[in-house]
């Protein structure tokens, strides 16, 4: 490998690092003031100007704040947990294309960091079914009953909403007639899939929320019952990673949501200006992020029964009917 790619492919990783990052520090700020506004109440407003410093100082008091390890806590897996919990959050946007190619001295580049793998869905499908590994490993080394029933409560519900969500992006698949991401995305010059897709779009957004245990599926946590359930035993930068985790896949499933049913990067005007593509990904990735939000300020959480009853009962037949008939007007209409 010359210099030169080693320095693109060192430039792209470290941007997809500061985009989860940077992305989970101001997506914590981003929801406690859209749900203060949902709720008639002020929100975070006091550090730096608009409450801007807000998530800096959170990081401050996480970095400060005592760590302790239970004794009766299996220590290696213990500080390991939280490491593997929040790696697959780090490395699913590998394969997201940013933006169009640009031309720079004769040369091509993609913004995007691995955009030409060819099996780019498979990739994100393989690093999202990892995530469940850390919460089952925290739960159990926690040495803590609570935390071991959220971690299983968590395996439990992951597995079976990771079914609906494979199926559900089986549609984009089939329209593209490829698994890479960019020919996924040029396959929506004319038309989004979310048109085309409308439920399995539904099935995937549900399934997504699910994944990453947020309101109304946050079961895996359930302070009421579970008293914080899998990441009970943990504080300071350890709990830090758990929280960071959760909103970094928040922010990975919207990129992905946005790039397989609407459009990634394109817009208008996006082929004589490429810094628009960028632009036009954020407000679909903040669109969908608001929509968790609301979620999460609206709905009161599920009965644990009828969690699973509804991923098993309704959302799985439901892709499997999505992508039945999406097969029959696929073959009927002629590809």
């Amino acid at each position: 490998m010359s210099a030169a790619s080693l320095l693109e492919w060192t430039l792209k990783s470290v941007v997809i690092f500061l985009i989860i990052v940077g992305g989970f520090a101001y997506t914590t700020l981003f929801e406690r003031r859209v749900q203060a506004r949902m709720q008639t109440r002020i929100g975070p407003n006091r550090a730096g100007p608009w409450g801007l410093l807000q998530p800096v100082a959170d990081g401050i008091k996480l970095i400060f704040k005592e760590e302790l390890i239970p004794a009766q806590a299996d220590k290696l897996l213990f500080l390991l947990a939280p490491v593997v919990t929040v790696l697959p959050a780090l490395i699913i946007l590998a394969v997201i294309p940013l933006g169009p190619n640009v031309q720079i001295a004769g040369k091509q580049y993609s913004l995007g960091l691995a955009s030409n793998v060819n099996v780019g869905v498979l990739y994100i499908l393989a690093v999202a079914s990892i995530a469940v590994y850390g919460i089952v490993i925290a739960g159990w080394s926690s040495g803590n009953k609570y935390a071991l029933m959220g971690g299983l409560r968590s395996s439990a519900q992951m597995v079976s909403y990771e079914l609906a969500l494979g199926l559900a992006v089986i549609g984009p698949i089939m329209f593209a007639g490829s698994m890479s991401i960019d020919q996924i995305i040029s396959g929506q010059r004319g038309l989004w899939y979310v048109v085309l897709q409308p439920l399995g779009f539904l099935i995937y957004f549900i399934a997504t929320v699910a994944e990453v245990n947020r309101s109304p599926f946050d079961m895996p946590e359930a302070e009421q019952e579970l008293t914080a359930g899998y990441h009970v035993e943990y504080s300071g930068m350890k709990f830090a990673l758990f929280f960071m985790a959760e909103y970094g896949k928040m922010i990975a499933v919207s990129f992905i949501g946005a790039t397989l049913f609407l459009g990634g990067w394109l817009g208008p005007f996006v082929d004589r200006f490429w810094w628009l593509g960028p632009i036009y990904l954020v407000i679909k990735v903040v669109a969908l992020l608001f929509v968790m939000v609301w979620l999460r300020a609206t709905l009161p959480r599920f009965r644990y029964d009828r969690l699973m009853a509804f991923g098993w009962k309704i959302l799985l037949p439901l892709s499997l009917f999505n992508v039945l008939v999406t097969a029959v007007v696929f073959v009927l209409v002629g590809g």
